[in-house]
This record gives structure tokens, sequence and C-alpha cells, in this order.
């Protein structure tokens, strides 16, 4: 039996199998005041058989949303609703952390009637989706000290919340062009402060946010993702020597906090990088392989044999099949996922997709 499908022990709970459910927006949280609905508790539900349920992104703040109809953890009825999600995974026996995501100057303010916040005053080039349709990104304001201060507040906040809410833990989302990510890059960071202007300042915010969350809810309970290279949302990370160089020190600041796991969204020809960043984390270390337009297929499992992860996660193929663990394991067939059904809509695409036998 390969690996993959063995138990493991993650932050004291045990994960029946080394395959985890990535995070992936669904734009589906049609609840009041952006809270996820019954038909999130059966999507989710429906893949507890994943080792681990990484959610999609979750908005620490209404400023942290950056797409239409994704899901809060910043007020009471937003945790009430999240309870049934938890619920419905613990029922069938599953393990789920809490994706928290600020988009920072990924946004819009005719999603949220506020300004996106930023490192600095640096317009993304490219348009986000709206209810509208799309839209030119705008000129996020630059976070104060203050502003810093409060949204690493709101990161700790939104992780009480996703406790108080039955989550097992949650994952701080530091990839994907989004706002911690934009403070690691430096065209997207121009502070000659402390908090950028060098690979080590850089990492900073990061580090604070993934600190206040561990001492807010134990860092066992504490995921982070990131993915060094990755160009999505406008983000320049081009001059090896500062990439390597920031990552290096953003993983070295991480490896003392104890955490649950590292989370790397592999980027195209960061594989070396990925490598030595392994080497150098002391604990759990997931990988989100590079598959280019094909979604991950079974041969990602080789990557658990042979020690390059602990745990591997699956995006496109987990959404088209619910069941994919046991799917995996057959060696298939699977379920193709239909990219019109991936954001907003309602069952169709979402929870309909059918598991073997059914």
């Amino acid at each position: 039996m390969s690996k993959a499908f063995e138990p493991y022990e993650l932050g004291g709970k045990r994960l029946a199998n080394r395959i985890v459910m990535a995070p992936m927006t669904r734009s589906r949280a049609y609840g009041p005041g952006q809270s996820p609905t019954d038909l999130t508790a059966a999507y989710y539900a429906q893949r507890a058989s994943a080792g681990l349920i990484v959610t999609e992104g979750t908005q620490p703040s209404a400023v942290g949303q950056g797409y239409p109809d994704t899901p809060g953890i910043h007020s009471a009825e937003q945790v009430a609703a999240w309870r049934k999600v938890t619920d419905a995974v613990h029922a069938e026996g599953g393990v789920i952390f809490l994706q928290i995501m600020h988009t920072g100057r990924v946004g819009h303010p005719s999603l949220t009637g506020l300004q996106p916040v930023a490192p600095s005053a640096v317009t993304a080039k490219g348009q986000v989706y709206t209810h509208e349709g799309p839209k030119d990104f705008v000129e996020p304001a630059e976070l104060s000290e203050e502003g810093i201060a409060g949204t690493i507040a709101d990161f700790a906040t939104a992780a009480r919340n996703a406790v108080a809410a039955g989550f097992d833990g949650v994952e701080l989302h530091g990839a994907n062009g989004y706002l911690v990510h934009q403070f690691l890059a430096p065209n997207s960071n121009r502070r000659t402060d402390a908090w950028g202007g060098t690979p080590e300042k850089r990492v900073r915010f990061a580090v604070e946010v993934t600190r206040a969350v561990a001492d807010a809810i134990g860092a066992d309970k504490v995921g982070f993702r990131l993915s060094p290279g990755n160009p999505y949302n406008d983000i320049a990370e081009t001059d090896p020597a500062d990439l390597e160089a920031t990552y290096t020190a953003l993983v070295e600041d991480l490896a003392p906090l104890g955490l649950a796991y590292l989370h790397q969204l592999e980027a195209p020809g960061a594989g070396e990088l990925m490598a030595r960043l392994r080497k150098l984390w002391p604990g759990t270390f997931v990988v989100n392989p590079f598959t280019g337009t094909e979604p991950t297929g079974p041969d990602a499992l080789d990557l658990v044999e042979n020690g390059t992860a602990d745990l591997v996660a699956y995006g496109a193929l987990f959404l088209a099949n619910p069941d994919l663990p046991a799917r995996l394991r057959a060696g298939g067939p699977f379920n193709a996922p239909d990219p019109a059904t991936s954001f907003g809509g309602d069952e169709r695409g979402y929870t309909d997709y059918p598991a073997l036998g059914g």
C-alpha cells in the first residue's frame, strides 16, 4: 500500500491518509453577511475522506474580501454558519482547517464599499471579477503602522473565531498574490521602514501574523501556505537571489514557532527552491504540485513515497471527485471538473459530482 494512504499525525489529530483537499474559492457564501450555507456543509462533508480539508479562502475582515460571495469569519453569524460545516465534516470523521485569506490590493470598492489595503500604494495590473463584471484593480491604501497592527489583530481574532466554529485549525494564506504575499514581494512592497526594503524586513508581516495567530490558538493548530515565484495577481519575484533570500528568511523565522505544517504551492520552475525549503523546515511539509493546465493526478502520490512531501494537496480533482482518496487508491476513474461551475451558482458543479458507484 502506498504511504499516501497510511494515517498521519498532524498537530494532535489523526489524519486518515496523507491526501489533502487544497483550498479552492467557490464563491457560494450566500448566507446572511457572507456566511456559508447548508449546501457548503454538504460540499465539505462529501469530501471528508480527505486526510485534511483546507477550506476556501475566508476573509478575516470586511476589507479583506476580494471576490464576490466569499465567506468571512469575522461576525457571529459567520461563526454560527461555519459551525454547521465543521459539525458535518466531523460527523463523517474528517479533519478540517479554515484558510484565512486577506486579499489586500486584490479586490474592488464595489464589493465591500471599502478601499483595498496593501503594504504600498501600488496598483496591481489586471482586473478583478465583481457582480457588475470585470473591473480594473484600484490603487490600494498603504497600511499605516496602526493599520498593520489592526490587520494582524484581525488575523488573530479570525483564528479564535475559527476555533469557536469548530475548526481543527487554520491555514494562513501567504501565497497567490494576496496580502501576506504582497508584503513578501518587492514589486508590491515598496516600503523603506521596518516592514520592507530587504528580504528580512519584507518577511516580517508574515511572521508577525503567524506568531499572533499561534499565540491565539496554539501553534499546533496553524499552517502556513506560500508560493515562491508565483506571478499570480501581478506579483514579480524575478530575482533568483532575492527570491531565495526572502523565502529562506521566512522559513527560518517560521520554523521555531512549531506550526502544524508548511504548505507550498509549487510555482513553475520553483522545484529546486522547494527542495531547499523542505530541508530547512523541521515539521510537516505539504506540497500542492505544479501540473500546468492539468489537474494534479495520481502520479503526485509519488511525492509522499519519495519523501518530497509528507502530505500532498489536490485541488481541481478533489472538486470533481468527492471520494478522491478511494479513486486514487483504485487508480480511477476520475470525474472531470467543469470550469463553468467553478465560481458561483448552485449545486451544479458543487455537490452533484458522483461518488464511485453513485
